[in-house]
């Protein structure tokens, strides 16, 4: 949601040429809708492998229907840069940021039918006959005063920032079977509910009151977009998908009350995963309690909106999740962005992380570039490889990432392969 520029980097697994860039092979499921002209051959020994990916698409548009009305008849010029990266990239599941939610899901139906399943500059079609997206907070009204101007109106007093409801929606796809009826949602889980939280009140601030009323306290949700638990099945295993989209830790005053979201969103899925009593507390929109199971395989994905050294997140909000016992931290890395931050300077010179671990391409001169996407897989998911699709400027697929404005998103697609155990 910010500007900037634009190797494959940090490719730790068997190599395959395609369209021109060196990937590794990911595994092709057996149940995956796909033609053999355009399924990926596996040596055996990678036949257990399994390629995660989140990708910040910036496929949101200012009006409710717009995106679909784009994406028909298969011709948006950033849709289909978009598919060619994960065309490229090939990853079996995929959690894609800011597209748009519309009730009838004609635009993620579109994006698949007429874009995906369609080569994109020579690269293979993918498909995905698996699909999970909801609705979330963004543009849902309150009907209250929540940024306290003194109005009730606009996006800023909804649950979520957003001109219209489903607006930075959130899609997980799949070449595997999705466990739709244990899904579990977050939508509807009060901020207020979770215990120590970080709400900008007297109690953990200098402001001179709270920032919300007891009315508005008993409505504010924690997630700004929503929090999704999509269990897939991978050959007679389950691993859950742990998708979010937490608020940008900025847009506020001294409060901090978008900082302090953002690091209790992050905080949410730390609890959920413990393997102790520390998610007893978290309810789902079915009125379920609890986190997950003791031994469960999972995978936290999303734009966290969270740098672990620079920008403006809270302190030590994405150590929740990297430093977290039960979580890997693949670091995945690319050549592309280390050139980015060396050219375009500004901010990046003044950061202290390692350029090579940054996601997203955001103004040079505030914040810089940043680690804000992650894909986190559980320890008990032995890692094979990692890396984020950001092509240095004399290879091929740079086109893809470019410089502001950018023809797919100022995020790069983040990618985890995982050794898949065998069933039990």
């Amino acid at each position: 949601m910010r500007r900037s520029r634009g190797v494959l980097g940090g490719l730790a697994a068997v190599p395959l040429a395609v369209g021109g860039l060196v990937l590794p092979i990911a595994a092709a499921p057996a149940s995956a809708d796909e033609s053999p002209a355009t399924t990926v051959s596996v040596r055996p020994d990678q036949a257990a492998a399994l390629r995660v990916a989140t990708y910040n698409v910036s496929l949101n548009r200012p009006e409710a229907g717009q995106l679909v009305t784009d994406l028909t008849g298969g011709a948006d010029e950033q849709a289909r840069a978009v598919a060619q990266v994960l065309q490229t990239t090939r990853p079996d599941v995929v959690l894609l940021n800011e597209f748009d939610h519309d009730a009838d899901e004609e635009a993620i139906d579109l994006f698949r039918s007429e874009y995906l399943a369609v080569s994109q500059h020579g690269e293979a079609p993918i498909r995905y006959p698996h699909v999970y997206t909801a609705p979330v907070n963004t543009g849902v009204s309150s009907g209250l005063d929540l940024d306290n101007d003194g109005e009730v109106a606009g996006p800023d007093d909804a649950y979520g920032f957003g001109e219209f409801e489903g607006q930075y929606g959130m899609v997980v796809l799949s070449r595997y079977p999705i466990d739709t009826k244990n899904v579990r949602t977050f939508q509807h889980f009060l901020w207020k509910d979770m215990p120590g939280a970080l709400l900008p009140d007297q109690r953990t601030t200098d402001a001179p009151r709270d920032w919300y009323s007891a009315t508005e306290l008993a409505a504010v949700r924690l997630s700004s977009k929503s929090h999704w638990d999509v269990p897939v099945k991978v050959r007679g295993r389950t691993v859950h998908v742990l998708a979010s989209h937490p608020t940008p830790p900025t847009f506020d005053g001294p409060e901090d009350r978008n900082g302090r979201r953002n690091h209790d969103e992050i905080r949410f899925w730390a609890d959920y995963v413990a393997d102790d009593s520390a998610g007893d507390y978290i309810y789902d929109d079915a009125g379920e309690t609890g986190g997950l199971p003791a031994g469960a395989l999972f995978v936290i994905l999303g734009d966290q909106n969270a740098d672990p050294v620079d920008g403006d997140s809270y302190r030590g909000a994405i150590d929740q999740l990297l430093d977290h016992d039960l979580v890997r931290d693949p670091e995945p890395t690319s050549n592309g962005a280390v050139e980015a931050g060396a050219v375009q300077r500004g901010a990046n010179v003044r950061h202290d992380g390692d350029p090579a671990l940054d996601t997203a391409d955001f103004a040079d001169d505030a914040p810089g570039n940043l680690r804000v996407d992650y894909v986190l897989p559980s320890r008990n998911l032995p890692l094979r490889g990692s890396g984020v699709f950001w092509p240095a400027a004399d290879e091929p697929g740079s086109e893809l990432t470019g410089v502001y404005p950018f023809p797919t998103s100022d995020h790069r697609l983040v990618w985890v392969d995982v050794r898949m155990p065998s069933r039990r």
